[in-house]
């Protein structure tokens, strides 16, 4: 009973957190769940609830849909997640995500500095934030926080922001949901339990940061989604 409490409070946090800045639940749950769990039971727990929580981002910020976006930069980018996720089983990340982490630091105090910037939204630079981001996405497994970096170099707009980042990792995530239970992968009953209490409450979550951000004003999002984008990179810089 306490590990099936610990797991609803752990998912409304998450939830709370990952859908106001877009990243997802994954970059909370995994570092705690995996104290609590195996990894492979970590990973299908999380990744349904990150699904759930793609699903509540499309449906709470459904006036977001920009289907140029959408195409441009979203359809690369889910293609070259894959191909990043091939080429990280080839490679030695831990340094790599140190760099990574180092990036987002810099490109933060960037943004802080310069906190007009923004790429032009023509479709090259769309298709090319969307190839670079899936693939780094894949590469180093930190997808929201590299599709955050990429998208708030557009200056978009919050709702457009938190769309296009849920209907991305929701094609992502059905891919390696369906991968952890077609290996073998399967929830105790105990954590079953969890899993179905979770499921509505991630829903609450991700009202409540809807509610959240619609009270922010816009000019104050991307320094908002910064200061989390800074965070992720200090944990890449530390803890790996």
């Amino acid at each position: 009973m306490t590990q099936i409490l610990l797991l609803c409070l752990l998912t409304l946090a998450a939830s709370i957190i990952g859908t106001a800045t877009g990243f997802g639940t994954s970059t909370v749950m995994i570092p705690l769940m995996v104290l609590l769990v195996p990894p492979p039971v970590a990973l299908l727990f999380v990744g349904i609830i990150h699904l759930c929580g793609d699903i509540w981002k499309m449906l709470l910020f459904r006036r977001g849909f920009d289907w140029k976006l959408i195409i441009a930069f979203g359809l690369p980018g889910i293609a070259a997640s894959f191909l990043g996720a091939s080429l990280s089983l080839q490679t030695e990340i831990i340094p790599l995500q140190r760099i990574l982490g180092f990036f987002l630091i810099l490109y933060v105090g960037f943004l802080l500095v310069n906190h007009r910037w923004s790429l032009p939204k023509t479709s090259i630079t769309a298709v090319s934030g969307g190839l670079l981001s899936g693939l780094f996405a894949g590469f180093f497994g930190v997808g929201g926080a590299v599709r955050g970096a990429f998208l708030t170099a557009f200056n978009l707009d919050k709702e457009v922001y938190i769309f296009t980042s849920g209907l991305i990792a929701m094609f992502i995530d059905l891919t390696r949901v369906t991968l952890y239970i077609s290996g073998g992968t399967r929830l105790q009953e105990d954590l079953t339990t969890a899993l179905f209490l979770s499921i509505p409450i991630s829903f609450g979550g991700a009202y409540l940061a809807k509610s959240f951000l619609d009270r922010m004003p816009q000019r104050f999002f991307r320094i908002f989604i910064g200061i989390f984008l800074a965070l992720v990179g200090l944990k890449l810089l530390i803890w790996n």
